[in-house]
């Protein structure tokens, strides 16, 4: 395995952390538009809040994507084939949420605008359970042939480590999201949003217990690499420690950082399991590796040239963005009750 191999593996792996880092808070407050508000109005101000950064935060996951395609092709086929439905289900419930910001914006009824609430709700919830599900059942071993051509059956994607996993990427989503919400509202609503999440917690802790567990039983992580993947196991958990005592303190911004770290944790583990892996099959004979799933040495030449040039704009317009709209929304304003579309919010502020 070459550098440039094992440093584009590294980089899909920042990307998808990356990914669910910021739009996994946007997934958190679209569940809170359900689980936390109290009216249409308060469903609205959510919404409001991730206007002008969730369509900018979906960008990391089609930057995985494409990157995957570009730097490893033959991974790219064989993940994108053997879980063609579950990655339909993860584009439908994207879209379903990316619809609903414009169509709310523009709803003439609080009954129409409702509806369009409801499919936040919905895309927000699904995207991250499936995409979840799908990250921790290829990491089990499903059934693919020497070629790379992967066939996992039902029961290789929902299975009781898959199913958790996918619980466990919503839960660490919604409560980031409220850390976020706790950040973005006025000190009423901000000090519930943390009153919810640290009730929320207790239940992080035998959840945790049951991933490790399955995953000890169902995984070769900890026999592969039992230093890097005890250590990160031992971050996810005081991330989540972390977590539990700065909302006990109200302190919106660490909690914040700690469940970030939680979910950028979850890639880790994942991704540090995999290597020098990118499938793994259940004979182990046909795993398919790094470098044998890599493009030519040329491709990684140029893709590596590209990432220097972009990757420092792409992050400073991030930078830029989020410290735009830094100021906390004005919750007792009446002219919150409807959302705005993204680009409206930007002009805005601008």
């Amino acid at each position: 395995m070459s550098f440039l191999q094992g440093l584009w593996f590294f980089v899909i792996g920042l990307l998808f952390a990356g990914f669910l880092l910021l739009e996994g808070f946007d997934f958190g407050v679209g569940m809170a538009t359900r689980f936390v508000a109290r009216d249409g109005d308060e469903r609205a101000t959510f919404m409001r809040a991730i206007g002008p950064h969730w369509d900018g935060n979906e960008v990391w996951l089609i930057t995985a994507g494409g990157a995957m395609f570009a730097a490893f092709p033959l991974w790219y086929a064989s993940l994108f084939s053997g879980y063609y439905l579950l990655l339909f289900l993860v584009l439908v419930s994207l879209i379903l949420r990316g619809v609903s910001f414009e169509f709310a914006s523009h709803a003439l009824t609080s009954r129409e605008r409702g509806v369009w609430q409801w499919a936040n709700f919905i895309g927000s919830l699904f995207a991250p359970l499936f995409l979840g599900m799908m990250l921790t059942s290829l990491i089990q071993g499903i059934p693919m042939d020497k070629n790379g051509d992967a066939w996992p059956g039902f029961f290789d994607v929902f299975n009781w480590l898959s199913v958790v996993g996918g619980i466990a990427v919503v839960f660490f989503s919604f409560v980031h999201g409220l850390h976020f919400l706790s950040l973005k509202l006025g000190a009423m609503d901000s000090r519930r949003m943390l009153n919810v999440s640290e009730k929320a917690y207790w239940i992080a802790y035998p959840a945790l217990i049951v991933f490790v567990l399955l995953a000890i039983f169902n995984t070769d992580f900890y026999k592969a690499r039992p230093l890097s993947t005890w250590l990160i196991t031992v971050i996810i958990l005081a991330s989540v420690i972390g977590g539990h005592v700065a909302v006990f303190k109200k302190r919106g911004g660490y909690a914040f950082t700690c469940s970030g770290i939680t979910l950028m944790a979850i890639i880790a583990f994942i991704f540090n399991g995999l290597f020098p892996r990118v499938m793994i099959a259940d004979d182990p004979a046909h795993n398919l590796l790094i470098q044998d799933a890599s493009a030519s040495p040329l491709t990684m030449k140029i893709m590596t040239v590209v990432l220097c040039i972009f990757l420092p704009i792409m992050l400073a317009y991030f930078i830029w963005s989020y410290f735009i709209q830094r100021k906390r929304l004005d919750t007792d304003g009446a002219h919150l009750a409807s959302p705005v579309a993204p680009s409206a919010t930007v002009a805005e502020t601008v």
